[in-house]
């Protein structure tokens, strides 16, 4: 029995060097369960279980700031809502068929800084994302324009958001009637309308924003980039996906 209580002991410690690296390597973002999959993914043998009580055990978790929150969506004007074409029907296998976005803010000693990403739901890729102090229609032209110039989709993409003014604004609709895309928009009220996005928009505040205080929105602007474009598209694993990072999910 002593011998089984050691071999275990030894065992638990190498683990939780194997652990503590891909913590590491995932800047303190990742819970047991994509942890466990890095380890099988690397060729270890280990339940989720034992992971999840390793990093119990040695207090390996994220402490989170408790944020503020500002008002993102004004859906009170008199602009013409799009009808739901999605109607909360988010499987779906093809890139480039599906797109959603949607605004959020990031709190900094400047003041607010505002994020408009875009969604793409078959990858799970954030295919285009702005960043800017204030909240105008801009913001989310230049998201839609980046995954616009990025992947260049076929006529008849679904662009989903929610009723916000600057998804109904003239100059946003005009880059979606260019582009031969077709809005849809979310029912009033209703944020399940637009869940995978909002999902991302919680791993973003989890795994990065409420773990830090940015003094400057240029130092909130660079921690977003490098969370964007070299973790979330192509290194974090995305259960959604069986747990592929977005640029394996496009290839």
């Amino acid at each position: 029995r002593d011998d089984r209580r050691e071999r275990r002991s030894a065992r638990d410690k190498a683990l939780l060097e194997r652990i503590s690296h891909f913590f590491k390597a995932s800047k303190h973002r990742y819970g047991s369960k994509r942890i466990h999959r890095d380890l099988r993914a690397d060729g270890e043998r280990v339940s989720e279980r034992r992971v999840a009580r390793i990093m119990r055990e040695n207090r390996i978790s994220a402490r989170l700031r408790k944020p503020r929150k500002p008002v993102t969506t004004n859906s009170n004007h008199k602009l013409k809502p799009s009808p739901n074409l999605l109607q909360q029907a988010f499987h779906c296998i093809t890139p480039n068929t599906v797109w959603l976005a949607d605004i959020t803010y990031v709190d900094t000693d400047e003041g607010w800084l505002y994020l408009a990403a875009v969604k793409d739901m078959a990858t799970r890729e954030i295919v285009g994302w702005s960043m800017a102090d204030h909240l105008g229609a801009q913001l989310c032209c230049d998201a839609l324009r980046m995954a616009l110039h990025r992947r260049v989709p076929v006529p008849g993409l679904i662009a989903h958001s929610d009723r916000g003014v600057q998804y109904a604004s003239g100059d946003y609709r005009k880059i979606i009637r260019h582009a031969k895309l077709e809005q849809s928009m979310s029912r009033r009220g209703q944020c399940l309308d637009n869940a995978p996005m909002e999902s991302f928009f919680s791993s973003l505040k989890k795994e990065l924003v409420h773990r830090h205080r940015f003094r400057t929105r240029e130092q909130a602007r660079a921690a977003i980039f490098e969370y964007i474009e070299v973790f979330y598209n192509r290194q974090r694993r995305h259960s959604a996906i069986g747990y592929q990072t977005p640029a394996q999910a496009f290839e």
